[in-house]
């Protein structure tokens, strides 16, 4: 599987989402800077990274989404590459246009660390099908504008297409209808708050993490 994983200023999971890759997959991704205006032929999968992009500033992922690089990460998610944004990666996707909705300041105004527990929503996309739809899985949160929100047309929308992939077990940070993933129309664009990368090995306290990057990896040799 090739894949790329960006860095923006601010980044602080870059790292860790590049060596998850590499530890479920076997390959090593091609790591990226946000001034960079096309991406290297072939990819599989694109890697949008958790941390405070450019500090946050405007709101979560507002400035990143209009660096050079994520022109051409639309370019290719609408060519249909894998696109994962994790955390702040979530809030780039939104805020680029990607996925629909917007994630806002977790209800209490309070940073959210721990982890949590998942329901998979759709266990059907080239990121689930590992799961079981309806399994509960375990994944660390560790965000402070991680409260997902549509209208409810758009929330009544994306339920009947299948478009939520993940949904909080528990109430987290206040997010409509405890939405913590959200797929894309096509299906090739997930985002989601919590942190698969950091449970992808029994050190880390579980692996609950590492089926979404192996499903990927397994949709890669189907689609070869």
């Amino acid at each position: 599987m090739k894949s790329a994983v960006i860095t923006f200023p601010g980044s602080n999971c870059d790292r860790d989402l590049a060596v998850a890759i590499e530890r479920v997959t076997g390959h090593a991704p091609i790591r990226l800077w946000h001034g960079e205006q096309t991406l290297p032929e072939g990819l599989d999968l694109i890697g949008v990274p958790g941390g405070f992009s450019y500090g946050d500033y405007l709101r979560s992922g507002a400035m990143a989404a209009r660096s050079p690089v994520v022109g051409a990460v639309i370019e290719a998610a609408e060519r249909g590459v894998a696109v994962l944004g994790i955390c702040n990666g979530f809030q780039i996707l939104t805020e680029a246009g990607l996925l629909p909705g917007a994630l806002m300041r977790n209800a209490g105004i309070r940073f959210v660390c721990r982890t949590v527990g998942l329901t998979v929503e759709n266990a059907s996309s080239r990121f689930t099908s590992l799961y079981q739809a309806g399994e509960t899985i375990r994944i660390p949160v560790a965000h402070h504008d991680g409260n997902y929100f549509a209208d409810d047309a758009t929330l009544d929308r994306i339920e009947g297409e299948g478009q939520v992939a993940f949904r909080y077990a528990e109430p987290v940070n206040g997010s409509s209808r405890e939405i913590a993933g959200v797929l894309n129309a096509k299906g090739n664009v997930l985002g989601m708050m919590p942190h698969p990368e950091r449970m992808v090995e029994p050190l880390q306290g579980g692996t609950d993490g590492a089926r979404l990057f192996e499903a990927l990896a397994q949709s890669v040799l189907e689609r070869a």
